[in-house]
């Protein structure tokens, strides 16, 4: 039988990223005591009164079809919110979404095809390369160092970028490192979309989630407004993945474009979540602020607890809820490294590789776990750099992919 193309662009680009996070689940389910550090999913429950709106707008009959572009409730939310940031924006700069991912995908569909390329930072989200290469156009990587805090420079920007690109995809706070563009960096970066005219599109999933510095977006900057496009959701700032609830806030023109392709994917989303929704973003809640405080205290457990180590060296993020810590010196790469911790300490982490290239040195570690378990996991992958730093080359652990 035929199928259509996308499928071999995704074939290498879906669930396999995931593969150590699969065995790791199958492992426990079997009865294995594993401690899972491996995906970004808040410890932290929704807030109650969330949880009570969307209850109250299901049995109020708020179960019917929506419309294409959000339920008015949202988008008055979403106005008052960024108004605070960019005045001026009407519900006319919104688009409503199940979830970052899929407002992502539309986004992405809505702006480059086959022959079109894609700047994005690497270290990179597990899931970008696909949403790129689902629309036909090429992933053009970045380079994301570790000596500059995986911040992006405009320099290496300018020498990515190739007749073919269209769009900079931006990550901020960043996945997985953690990293903060500074206001100084973005305008930097900016001058280079300008100079090659490339749309800007920036996930802000992790906007509430910044430990110290202020943040910084090139929504809010007057130069740089009419080229980006920012997709974000309530999954983490109010801890509610299984919600699905998201949007893209972009120029007026870019939205009205969009809003077909929006309508022929999904036309609209659910009603009673988008009441959630509206309630989520129209008053303070303290749940990003727990968890705010909870993930940076937990990154200083990681730092404190291989203080006295020089085979793991954990890079302490600027916000979001991931640590990523770098292997090499164990002589291990960060994926042989995380199978083996998997067999052998029974802590599932992350392989950098499922991040990038520039990742593959690394593993992360999710920080949504207690105090007591987390410094645990760290114990133990010390106890495993150890053990590997006193072994011959020859004799280092290598491939071991469970489940892969």
């Amino acid at each position: 039988m035929r199928y259509a193309s996308i499928t071999d662009r995704l074939a290498d680009l879906g669930s396999g990223r995931w593969a150590l996070h699969l065995a790791a689940r199958r492992m426990k389910a079997a009865g294995e005591p594993i401690i899972e550090l491996t995906i970004g999913e808040p410890d932290q429950p929704p807030h109650k009164e969330l949880l009570d709106e969307c209850a109250r707008a299901m049995y109020a009959g708020r179960t019917r079809y929506s419309n294409g572009r959000g339920e008015p409730p949202v988008l008055k939310a979403l106005v008052e919110k960024y108004s605070k940031r960019r005045p001026g924006v009407t519900e006319k700069n919104f688009l409503c979404f199940p979830g970052t991912q899929t407002a992502l995908y539309a986004v992405m569909t809505g702006l480059v095809e086959a022959g079109d390329g894609v700047l994005v930072g690497d270290p990179l989200y597990a899931t970008y390369e696909g949403v790129i290469a689902s629309t036909g156009a090429h992933f053009i990587p970045v380079p994301l160092r570790p000596e500059n805090r995986f911040h992006m420079q405009a320099e290496d920007l300018e020498r990515a970028v190739t007749p073919e690109a269209r769009v900079l995809l931006l990550n901020t706070p960043h996945n997985p490192t953690g990293a903060v563009l500074s206001e100084a960096e973005i305008v930097a970066i900016g001058k280079i979309c300008r100079k090659h005219d490339l749309w800007i599109v920036c996930d802000e999933v992790y906007e509430q989630l910044i430990f110290g510095e202020d943040f910084a977006s090139p929504f809010d900057m007057a130069d740089l407004a009419e080229r980006t496009i920012v997709v974000s959701s309530i999954s983490k700032s109010h801890a509610a993945p299984g919600f699905r609830s998201g949007w893209a806030a972009g120029p007026e023109e870019f939205c009205l474009k969009l809003l077909p392709v929006s309508e022929t994917m999904l036309f609209g989303v659910q009603p009673f979540i988008s009441d959630m929704t509206a309630l989520a973003l129209s008053k303070p809640f303290e749940t990003a602020g727990v968890m705010r405080t909870n993930y940076q205290r937990r990154a200083t457990i990681v730092q404190d607890t291989l203080a006295g180590s020089n085979l793991l060296k954990p890079m302490m993020p600027e916000g979001g809820m991931f640590v990523v810590v770098d292997v090499t010196a164990t002589g291990l790469d960060g994926a042989d490294y995380a199978w083996e911790l998997l067999q052998t300490e029974k802590v599932a982490v992350m392989p950098g590789a499922s991040f990038g290239h520039q990742a593959a040195g690394f593993i992360r570690i999710s920080l949504t776990v207690p105090d007591d378990v987390l410094e645990e996991a760290v114990k133990r992958m010390a106890t495993l750099a150890g053990r590997l730093a006193a072994l011959p080359a020859d004799q280092k652990p290598t491939a071991m992919r469970l489940g892969a």
